[in-house]
């Protein structure tokens, strides 16, 4: 076992303090918009049918950026910490100590693309497919991030690997944010880029979106499976942690954007 001695602080100015928090939400932003970038100007010189230019992605990353921040705090603070951020409303606004929904990042760039999308009379999925094609960056370094703060942390473990976590007791744990990091960051990345690239499905409108919401939605429940459920929500109905229940209803929507897609590829 390894005891887990991270500063949650990447740099210390005093007055001023830079989290690792913090970073891994830039370094997944910038990172994810000059990936999707060079997806446009490959896929433009491949085709014409492609609507979003590298300068209409330029202007709708300001919208993706007030979803992820906007959607992920206020999906944490709804979902997983209601009765706290009620008492406690300021702390809504300091993100940079920790605490975003996945789940509600998602919803708050959904919403984004949907606005952007009808404003300039481009097809939804087509951003959307993009979008997810770079998303599992910013998944990586947030559960990395999520690792060196020490939340997050997984059940009781005695495997070489385990942690003793500053805030989980003087328990031996699975390090679950890595296992999540591997399972919906590389992983994902892979599947999702191999079809994307590989194999073109970039132009076929929502399958990309679709497999994303259903890859990730297995990899989230297969993390939940070792992952500490929330001291102050634990399981659900006794049975399914908060995670597992909104990824099966995420997976859900995932096959019926597949199926959707897939009686469109036959009626073209």
């Amino acid at each position: 076992m390894i005891t887990h001695n991270f500063n949650p602080v990447f740099i210390d100015f005093g007055i001023i303090q830079i989290s690792w928090y913090s970073i891994s939400y830039v370094l997944g932003i910038i990172l994810g918009w000059v990936y999707i970038k060079k997806i446009l100007i490959s896929t433009t010189k491949k085709s014409s049918s492609h609507s979003v230019s590298v300068e209409i992605f330029d202007d709708i990353i300001v919208y993706i950026v007030l979803g992820i921040l906007i959607g992920g705090r206020l999906g944490y603070a709804i979902i997983y910490n209601f009765e706290y951020f009620l008492k406690n409303f300021i702390e809504i606004f300091m993100i940079w100590r920790g605490g975003m929904s996945f789940h509600g990042g998602l919803v708050g760039v959904i919403v984004a693309i949907f606005f952007f999308s009808k404003k300039n009379k481009i097809n939804f999925f087509e951003i959307g497919d993009l979008v997810c094609c770079a998303a599992p960056i910013g998944i990586f370094f947030g559960r990395i991030a999520n690792f060196i703060n020490g939340e997050l942390y997984g059940k009781a473990s005695e495997l070489p690997w385990s942690f003793i976590f500053p805030n989980g007791g003087d328990i031996s744990r699975h390090p679950s944010q890595l296992y999540e990091a591997i399972l919906e960051g590389i992983i994902l990345f892979l599947i999702i880029n191999f079809f994307a690239i590989k194999r073109k499905a970039i132009f076929n409108k929502g399958f990309i979106s679709s497999l994303f919401l259903i890859y990730y939605s297995i990899f989230r429940i297969i993390g939940e499976i070792f992952r500490e459920p929330d001291q102050h929500l634990g399981y659900i109905f006794n049975f399914v942690s908060m995670g597992t229940l909104l990824s099966i209803i995420m997976l859900a929507v995932g096959l019926f954007i597949y199926l959707f897609t897939k009686s469109n590829e036959k009626i073209n």
